[in-house]
């Protein structure tokens, strides 16, 4: 009615109705803003039908398609990761189509934060279990069941952040610095060593537990005597749970740092962590291709970080996140770009696509009490 009025008066006064229709296109954009300003609200009906299709894809993956144990080539590998990477694409998809593009943007930048430090996992997974000796085929079972866990601390610590930020906004600001300071760390770490029998939670459940001698396979709990005992193998998962729930004290606030929306963090970190058993497969014989992914990390790590610090000032010159997301693949691809460059030119070449990745450096044995 106003412009309909504005209009008018212009007519009459022999004013062109540019204005007017000037006026109604600032009205326009500024809805826009609006609405893609607002928060993804999500009824608990889609968290619970997420959740559902999460555990129904987990369920599907370890018990129909990986059911026997056995050594998975890097060509399998390889395929699994393009289909959960493909999961999240749709995914993504779906968020653009229902929330609008700023939602599918933030999503796309957590899922790729959380992807590329779940890389940063493999590395270190590699090392724990070529340290235990874990064969191959009994790595699968412990990665599902330690990526499960970590779905359950993941939630919880999301909802336990959120909950914070929303009483408390001055928390952000100690994400920031946490984040930076853990970038800081990850760069200066370059060239550390990695001891996983020094593991606090290791080292307490081999005091309290009962550990089943010699080796069992794949089973994590056996009875002898009677009585039930864990097998070393348990205890290798305890030690990839309690790693993973340092990673999670670093990648959470990092998410944080990109949007407050409890779905789109929630969502992103769990397509970046279901993918992670193919990825560990797939990366697992060529860790020395990616010598210089974690400068690349750390670089996002402190960019995140400056973010938070600076939030307000930040949200006003980049309000729907594309800056951030060409830096942080910028950031990535440099990193990954100049490994890959690097080992090519010291003639590092790829493995063999249809075998399975080298064992772990270690025993060709699942451990047993004596090795931990």
């Amino acid at each position: 009615m106003l412009a309909d009025k504005d209009i008018a008066g212009q007519a009459s006064s022999g004013t062109p109705a540019v204005y007017s229709s000037e006026l109604i296109a600032s009205m326009l954009l500024a809805q826009a803003a609006n609405i893609a300003a607002q928060p993804f609200v999500v009824s608990p009906i889609f968290w619970i039908a997420f959740c559902a299709g999460t555990a129904i894809l987990l369920l599907l993956d370890m018990f129909v398609f990986h059911r026997d144990a056995h050594e998975p080539t890097i060509r399998e590998s390889a395929m699994w990761t393009v289909f959960w990477c493909g999961l999240a694409i749709a995914f993504n998809l779906c968020v653009w189509w229902f929330a609008g593009n700023k939602h599918a943007v933030e999503f796309l930048m957590g899922y790729l934060v959380e992807w590329s430090l779940s890389m940063d996992n493999v590395f270190v997974f590699v090392v724990i279990f070529g340290f235990f000796g874990v064969p191959l085929r009994y790595q699968y079972r412990v990665l599902f069941w330690g990526i499960l866990g970590a779905i359950v601390m993941r939630l919880t610590f999301i909802l336990a952040a959120g909950a914070l930020l929303d009483r408390f906004e001055w928390i952000l600001y100690l994400f920031g610095a946490f984040l930076i300071y853990t970038g800081y760390k990850l760069a200066r770490a370059h060239g550390s060593e990695t001891h996983p029998d020094q593991n606090i939670v290791l080292r307490i459940a081999r005091r309290y537990l009962r550990v089943a001698h010699g080796t069992h396979g794949d089973k994590f709990f056996v009875r002898q005597d009677g009585k039930l005992f864990v097998t070393s193998l348990f205890l290798v998962l305890l030690v990839i749970e309690s790693t993973d729930l340092i990673f999670a004290i670093d990648s959470v606030p990092a998410i944080f740092g990109i949007t407050n929306d409890t779905f789109i963090v929630f969502t992103s970190n769990v397509f970046a962590i279901m993918g992670l058993r193919a990825l560990y497969f797939l990366l697992a014989g060529v860790v020395n291709m990616f010598r210089y992914l974690h400068y690349g990390l750390s670089a996002v790590l402190i960019f995140i970080g400056t973010k938070m610090m600076f939030h307000g000032w930040w949200d006003q010159i980049d309000p729907h996140h594309w800056v951030s997301l060409v830096v942080i693949i910028g950031l990535l691809g440099t990193s990954i770009g100049a490994s890959i460059w690097a080992a090519r030119r010291e003639g590092v070449t790829l493995p063999d696509l249809d075998k399975p990745a080298p064992e772990p450096q270690g025993s060709a044995q699942p451990p047993d009490d004596s090795q931990l």
